[in-house]
């Protein structure tokens, strides 16, 4: 039976030697992740199962990153239950402030997920590791605890949809301005429970980093996974990260596919986001004179080494508007040092940034980077919905860090070409 990259690494987890979409399958996992938030309820049905420990203690990699460092009492709380479990169980891939980073770009950076992998993390952008070749996707905290303590989960086949890619992105234009040109052609619903697999000839031009975020939000329009075909850069980002053994797998010739979407990147376009949802997607000719009080670059989207230099090409020798507050949030404590050691901290700190700890904070309105009221943000996080970063009366923009970037000198929403 013909089958898709992902069918063939469920089969595979499965034990099996083909599966078809809708099919009820159940898989081996490779990795089992969870944050701050999602662990401490899961913590607790773990509790209820009552197996003792967990089935691999080096399968589980547990990151709190949503609310630290803490930001009150309660996120104190939640990160001490999820450090005395992690003690408790051995738990080998435990990752705290100093040592930390936002869990999606954290667990490639530490070698933890490589292609053919199956993982599943309590956070819906799970499905970041698809970059590498692997089957990724978010799950709810009761799923958390179930693959804990069996190294087990369920799973419902997904159809699929293919991205052909063609041709190579323009300057100042990348993997978020894909992402988002994607989600507005197909909408918020558009891959509901589907795999969205990339390839073609213009995927090779994309880098890791641009494809660690097109998969990363693939959730944003419903998938149940995003993953692209592994190529010389993915072995070359495996080999130079990560120890274990992978496995390659690529689509048969004759796979089902329910659409099939051609894209040339040369005629991808700057692409913003518009409150309130990620398809509401605009070009410069659409976006009018809309002023900002604030950008925020980072997040588990774009806050790797190459977003953050992106951003300081734009800023270098300019200056952030007055007015106008520009928070950077590393991804992690390796990202962070080498922005460092490369001059990229320095820049952005020169134009007028702010540089903060590795965190989640502001884009899930959790700390760090909140909206008042009537408040406008351009940001290069995943997601923009009503009260996302704030009050519910304010708004976000969500972009490449190269727009916001250009945004951030000139107070409103600016394409990068219209500063260089």
């Amino acid at each position: 039976m013909a089958m898709t990259m992902t069918q063939k690494i469920l089969a595979k987890a499965a034990g099996l030697e083909s599966v078809k979409a809708g099919e009820l399958i159940m898989a081996n996992l490779s990795l089992v992740l969870g944050n701050d938030i999602t662990t401490p309820p899961a913590i607790t049905e773990f509790g209820k199962i009552g197996c003792g420990t967990v089935f691999d203690r080096s399968k589980i990699a547990l990151v709190p990153d949503h609310f630290t460092p803490n930001k009150d009492i309660k996120s104190a709380e939640q990160a001490k239950k999820v450090r005395c479990f992690a003690k408790e169980h051995e738990i080998e891939n435990y990752f705290e402030v100093g040592q930390m980073g936002i869990e999606h770009a954290l667990l490639p950076e530490k070698g933890l997920v490589v292609a053919g992998d199956v993982v599943i993390g309590a956070d819906s952008h799970t499905c970041t590791y698809g970059a590498l070749g692997a089957f990724s996707t978010g799950v709810g905290s009761t799923d958390m605890a179930a693959g804990m303590a069996t190294g087990k989960a369920w799973f419902k086949v997904p159809e699929a949809i293919r991205f052909n890619l063609t041709g190579k992105l323009n300057k100042y234009v990348s993997g978020k301005d894909l992402i988002l040109h994607i989600i507005g052609m197909i909408g918020v619903d558009g891959a509901l429970y589907k795999s969205m697999e990339f390839g073609g000839e213009g995927m090779h031009t994309l880098s890791m980093d641009d494809r660690f975020t097109i998969a990363n939000m693939a959730i944003e329009a419903g998938a149940k996974n995003g993953i692209f075909e592994v190529d010389d850069k993915t072995r070359e980002y495996m080999k130079q990260h990560s120890s274990k053994q992978f496995t390659e797998y690529t689509a048969d010739e004759d796979a089902e596919y329910v659409k099939v979407i051609d894209i040339d990147l040369s005629k991808v376009p700057h692409t913003v986001a518009f409150p309130h949802l990620p398809e509401n997607a605009r070009t410069p000719d659409n976006w009018g004179d809309v002023k900002i009080d604030q950008i925020v670059i980072g997040s588990c989207t774009n806050g790797r080494i190459s977003d953050l230099r992106a951003a300081a090409e734009i800023l270098k020798g300019k200056k952030i508007k007055d007015g106008i507050r520009a928070i950077v949030f590393p991804a992690t404590q390796e990202v962070y040092k080498e922005a460092i050691a490369d001059g990229t901290i320095m820049t952005l700190i020169e134009a007028g940034c702010v540089i903060s700890t590795p965190t989640c904070g502001p884009c899930l309105g959790g700390h760090m980077g909140i909206l008042a009221a009537g408040e406008r943000c351009v940001s290069t996080t995943n997601r923009n919905f009503l009260g996302r970063m704030g009050h519910v009366e304010s708004e976000v923009y969500l972009a490449s860090p190269e727009v916001a970037a250009a945004s951030g000198v000139t107070g409103k929403l600016t394409a990068p070409e219209e500063i260089m």
